[in-house]
């Protein structure tokens, strides 16, 4: 029904013309590692708690949920504090349905038309799409070729250009690098407004999180998290922002009423019960972490160090052919575009052997001189440096 019509036809906003949704490939495979979620299923506690948990709260599902999520904030709070040292409170805190849900709010009060946004491309795709159907001009600043962030260019187009947010994550994604707390001192110096720092992955991470930087700069840092991770509860789709009180009591100016359901909110409360047990996982994913890299490097590819639960990895001569190769023997990655890398998420330790498997046969592929010019060639391992994390 109505399928003559098509999206060009509609009086849709200019600034949507050609833009494209974010896309991720939902494909069935054996071993899935493309998106970085947690691969450790909840434990029976935890599901026997969140069962008991939203059957309590069906009771009341006739009233509207608690407006302002007092008992979640307060608990990421008390998460927060435990996790990076720094005393915060219910005040510092805003829960949302996933962290992009506070992007789009941190858009909508300090972006719009007449305003712009900055980030150091490659890096998430979701900020350039949030940016523009905010009206807001996007604006890259670029990174090395090892996909580091030179500091001193990125704080020279922070001064010429000014924009009103800058988006940074960090660890960073795709890379895993992690920003020094020097380094993102010097943005926020010479920021002139906003800067978003994405802490998605920030528990997998031995770095400090910028929590300890809003006394310094309350009117200009915004800190994103999420529960998606290393909390394991991507499904259960909870993001919060750690910011000044400032700051949260202006994004509530565009937070919509009952924008928590009564069942996410007890979901989440009781994943929160269950953080320590939840995050005892981090260290084996750290581990493997470490294992994959040296055993991807031994093989020939190049590595690059990461402090998140994924890592980029290459050079290939085509990735998109060489991804391929991967799903074709059930491992499904992701092809984030970037020339010559593949991003793989850390698995558990079979499906990181399965990975590791068919790596060895694409290796194989490439020093047998077998369509050497579609995979992975270690001939050019070196003209590319790899990069470090500080």
């Amino acid at each position: 029904m109505g399928a003559s019509v098509t999206i060009s036809d509609l009086p849709i906003r200019k600034r949507l013309h050609n833009q494209k949704p974010y896309t991720a490939p939902q494909l069935t495979a054996p071993v899935r590692l493309n998106v970085n979620e947690s691969p450790f299923p909840p434990s029976q506690k935890l599901i026997d708690d969140i069962s008991s948990s939203v059957r309590s709260a069906l009771d009341s599902l006739h009233r509207y949920p608690d407006r302002e999520a007092f008992a979640l904030r307060s608990e990421l709070a008390h998460y927060v504090t435990a996790q990076s040292g720094v005393d915060v409170g219910l005040e510092n805190i805003l829960a949302a349905n996933g962290s992009l849900e506070s992007l789009q709010q941190i858009m909508q009060v300090f972006g719009g038309p007449d305003r712009s946004a900055l980030s150091f491309a490659p890096s998430y795709a979701m900020y350039k799409i949030i940016a523009t159907t905010a009206e807001t001009e996007w604006l890259d600043g670029g990174r090395r070729t090892d996909l580091t962030l030179d500091i001193d260019h990125a704080v020279a187009v922070i001064s010429a250009v000014r924009p009103d947010i800058i988006f940074l994550t960090n660890p960073h994604n795709p890379s895993g690098q992690t920003l020094a707390t020097a380094d993102l001192e010097r943005i926020l110096e010479a920021a002139p407004a906003v800067v978003v720092v994405d802490e998605a992955y920030s528990e997998f991470s031995l770095s400090p999180s910028a929590i300890n930087l809003i006394d310094r700069f309350p009117a200009k840092l915004i800190i994103t998290r999420t529960m998606s991770k290393a909390l394991a509860f991507a499904g259960g789709r909870l993001g919060y922002v750690v910011a000044a009180p400032a700051v949260i009591a202006a994004m509530r100016l565009v937070r919509l009423p009952y924008h928590l359901s009564t069942v996410t909110q007890a979901a989440a409360l009781a994943a929160l019960r269950h953080a320590d047990d939840t995050l005892s996982q981090v260290s084996e994913l750290i581990r493997e972490r470490t294992r994959v890299a040296v055993i991807l490097r031994d093989m020939g590819f190049e590595v690059i160090d990461s402090d998140a639960n994924f890592f980029l990895f290459g050079r290939f001569a085509d990735t998109a052919r060489s991804w391929q190769h991967y799903l074709d023997h059930g491992v499904l990655i992701r092809d984030l575009g970037i020339p010559h890398y593949l991003r793989v998420t850390v698995g558990q330790v079979a499906e990181n052997n399965r990975f590791l498997e068919v790596s060895e046969k694409l290796s194989a592929l490439a020093t047998g001189g077998t369509d050497r010019g579609c995979f992975h060639d270690r001939t050019r391992a070196s003209s590319v440096p790899i990069a470090h994390t500080q």
